[in-house]
């Protein structure tokens, strides 16, 4: 596929070739048929070339005598690399596409058709549009056989990330690094650095394969595998560390606002690339950056524990429990024990018996689990059933129940995936 530069004729070789390079910059350059050369061009002349960017190096296809204005933005010995994103700022703004349900209509745009027999999909008789969509807000479900469902767990800020139903994070991104590391280049390694780029060493070999496919088929030569695949290997280490450092520029630039989770895997990442010495500054910068955010979620996470036992809403308490800011956070002895407490205080006979069995639903999931004593057991067989079910889970009710107390669950490691201080 060809493309369009701008070239400037550097000198006129005896055998009848011109040199060239990149208008205004010392790459990329090569020589070129003086057949090509309109008449009357000379030394210093820049001219419009359609070349070809292969593996092996750029070819000029031919010449027009088109002078475009030169570009205020042109920076002496810097260009524009062909292939990769344009450079805009240093840090742009890239909203990922939303899907078709959660995508917002304008005020302009024509409502979607209605299904046929004014129903919308999964709606049964005497179910109005209203009426869905009120459960859709209250954030309800009712699950396939009635009975009463726990609402989705989430951990503590992530809804914040999320943002609004149907939004999607906004994830800036950088350039810069990559850039400057490919006009460092020689001509014949920017292709390669950008298959790089794209998809890794196993971009490299696709591209080499679809390009000798190609050549075959044409009657031509192909590319020598093995030197692509070394030339690779060579620019491997700068081409991961670029790109890692566009990647924590942008996390850092954006502070805060930069998801959590996208800030972890950038902090991960930096383990696995040969830092410099700036980049190794950059890394324990968002590795402190890091640490403080999952700090502070840690404390809000045992606040609002705190708070609604305080209050005495035990079972907001028990469900705040349950999503701990990191996988593998334990809650405090002296604040587990005083959540199983309240927990099996709050678990009586004369307590309803769906309120009971909700607050039941919430302990069993929860990390207390083993350790809650409930006061009592409402006297509806329903409620002494769903007590039978849980008392695998809830020893105590075993107890009550006349049942067998059964054994500890075997102990699973929950060794941490991820630590803020490195452990």
């Amino acid at each position: 596929m060809s493309r369009r530069i701008d070239i400037e004729l550097t000198s006129r070789l005896g055998d009848g070739t011109w040199t060239w390079r990149a208008a205004g910059a010392r790459h990329p350059k090569g020589t070129l048929d003086g057949a090509l050369v309109p008449a009357g061009e000379a030394v210093g002349a820049v001219l419009r070339a359609d070349v070809e960017i292969g593996l092996e190096g750029i070819a000029v296809l031919g010449l027009t005598s088109a002078k475009p204005a030169r570009s205020p933005d042109m920076v002496e010995g810097r260009i524009e690399v062909q292939g990769t994103p344009k450079r805009a700022p240093d840090v742009s703004l890239i909203l990922a596409p939303g899907s078709a349900k959660r995508s917002r209509r304008g005020d302009d745009e024509e409502p979607r058709p209605q299904r046929k027999g004014g129903a919308r999909r999964g709606a049964g008789p005497g179910k109005e549009r209203g009426e869905g969509a009120d459960r859709g807000q209250r954030g309800e479900r009712t699950p396939a056989g009635g009975g009463s469902r726990r609402p989705a767990s989430r951990r503590p800020g992530e809804g914040a990330d999320r943002g609004q139903r149907g939004e999607r994070p906004v994830t800036p991104t950088s350039t810069v690094h990559r850039n400057a590391m490919l006009a460092t280049l020689r001509p014949e390694q920017i292709p390669v650095a950008e298959q790089l780029l794209r998809g890794g060493l196993h971009a490299v070999r696709q591209a080499i394969d679809a390009q000798n496919t190609a050549a075959r088929a044409s009657g031509k030569p192909g590319a020598s595998t093995d030197a692509l695949l070394a030339m690779a290997d060579e620019l491997l280490p700068a081409v991961r560390l670029a790109d890692w450092k566009d990647r924590a520029s942008a996390a850092q630039g954006a502070g805060k606002d930069y998801r959590l989770r996208e800030l972890r895997a950038v902090v991960t990442a930096s383990r696995t690339v040969n830092l410099d010495e700036d980049g190794r500054a950059l890394a324990k910068s968002l590795h402190e950056s890091l640490a403080q955010r999952t700090t502070a979620l840690h404390d809000e996470w045992l606040a609002r524990i705190t708070n609604a036992l305080d209050d005495g809403r035990v079972q907001q308490a028990v469900e705040a429990s349950i999503r701990p800011p990191e996988p593998g956070t334990r809650c405090p002895a002296e604040l587990a024990v005083r959540l199983a407490a309240a927990a099996g205080e709050a678990m009586t006979a004369e307590l309803p018996p769906t309120e009971w069995m909700r607050l039941l639903d919430t302990v069993v999931a929860s990390p207390v689990r083993r350790t809650v004593k409930p006061a009592g057991i409402p006297a509806d067989e329903v409620a002494r059933q769903a007590a039978r079910h849980a008392s695998g889970s809830v020893p105590a009710l075993a107890k009550m129940l006349g049942l067998r107390i059964p054994p500890p669950p075997p102990r699973v490691n929950t060794e941490r995936r991820f630590s803020p201080t490195g452990g």
